[in-house]
């Protein structure tokens, strides 16, 4: 014969027993029942059921993960905490299961191992993307975040900025406007006074040098004056191509100017339109990289955050492109006095828990994933880490 939990046995048999205990009177009887009733069936309610525990294995279960701070860090004793590690734990909890926890260095050996079965299931940082879901499962999102800029708060260098702007297309474009124009209009002086003018006479390599470097000279207004056109049209164009270069120098030069004071105030990088042009780095084997190839944004790897942020420092690289709040975190810890993240996010991502594909298990964890976050426990876990109030 089948056992009946005491709990489910008075459940089953309270309303004869408070009926009869009310027809005799006992109210102080009736009370204590009530509550041992509303007591067992919240007790009951607490309890995993037995389908919540369908479809996963009888066994203690094997969860990956990765140091992804704050969504999972390990203490020197080999105590994880964080995150994504407190929802799993809630999860499990929910469920009834038992579990270990197993590292592996990087996500993507992380998604490799749990798509080989490795791993009942993968808890860290991992960005839901359509190469991974590919080659695993993942639960419903229980973290909405984008991409992030980390830049230096260090000054930029003057000298630097000035090649940088000289090198730059938009300044070469203007020179060579300048100087084809100077040469178009050295050849016009050169046509209209050969023949009247012995500066600019003789044979044409000679004539045609003398009146473009007359041409440059009036452009900079380094003339001495010794030599000049003599005809008619000729002094026209001068008169013109005088007036239309004071104007384009200055021009030229007033927003040469701008240019180089607008980085040294505000840095090279102030969103994700400046990283084209600028040294870029990431995290190697990262959802980034497939942003940043998709944008044709040169970068360099690095294998861990905090490199890439000390290459930062450095001046070896201009910006660090990574998750947000992981970016943030670790700026926060270690790099706060010299490395800022920028208050701009792009590129929206979520965060899931992976699977192996095909796992009967994942209704039940969707469902206690979604619990979970719609908790105020996870409000709290998130003010914990992050100082987010949702």
């Amino acid at each position: 014969m089948m056992a009946i939990p005491f709990a489910a046995l008075f459940a089953r048999n309270a309303q004869a027993w408070l009926h009869a205990a009310f027809h005799r009177g006992c109210c102080a009887c009736v009370a204590v029942m009530f509550l041992a009733v509303m007591g067992s069936e919240s007790t009951h309610a607490q309890m995993p059921q037995p389908s919540d525990r369908q479809g996963f294995p009888q066994r203690e279960l094997v969860i990956g993960t990765k140091e992804a701070p704050p969504f999972a860090m390990k203490d020197a004793d080999g105590n994880w905490t964080g995150i994504s590690i407190d929802l799993w734990r809630e999860v499990a909890q929910k469920l009834g299961l038992t579990f270990r926890l197993a590292e592996e260095p990087n996500v993507q050996k992380l998604v490799e191992a749990t798509s080989r079965g490795d791993y009942d299931v993968s808890v860290a940082a991992i960005t839901i993307t359509a190469d991974r879901e590919r080659v695993v499962d993942f639960s419903q999102p229980f973290y909405d975040t984008g991409l992030g800029i980390a830049v230096s708060v260090n000054s930029v260098s003057v000298w630097r900025e000035i090649i940088r702007t000289m090198i730059s297309a938009g300044f070469l474009q203007a020179a060579g406007a300048l100087i084809g124009i100077s040469l178009l209009v050295g050849a016009l002086v050169w046509l209209f006074e050969r023949r009247h003018n012995d500066d600019f006479g003789g044979p044409a390599g000679r004539g045609l040098g003398a009146s473009i470097w007359w041409s440059a000279e009036a452009m900079t207004q380094a003339s001495t004056g010794h030599r000049g056109p003599i005809t008619i049209a000729g002094r026209a164009l001068a008169i013109i191509w005088m007036v239309v270069s004071i104007i384009t120098i200055a021009v030229f030069t007033a927003s040469v100017t701008s240019a180089l004071t607008t980085r040294q105030m505000r840095g090279l990088v102030n969103g994700v339109e400046d990283l084209p042009g600028v040294r870029v780095g990431t995290l190697a084997n990262s959802a980034t990289i497939g942003f940043l190839d998709g944008e044709r944004i040169k970068h360099r790897t690095f294998p861990q955050v905090a490199d890439g942020l000390k290459a930062l420092e450095t001046g070896s690289i201009d910006a660090f492109v990574y998750d947000k709040p992981l970016l943030a975190w670790t700026v926060e810890q270690r790099f706060s006095s010299t490395v800022q993240v920028l208050d701009v996010d792009f590129e929206p991502q979520s965060y899931g828990l992976a699977m192996p594909l095909g796992r009967p298990y994942r209704k039940a964890i969707d469902v206690a994933v979604l619990q979970a976050v719609h908790d105020q426990r996870w409000k709290r876990t998130l003010f914990q880490y992050l100082g987010e109030k949702q």
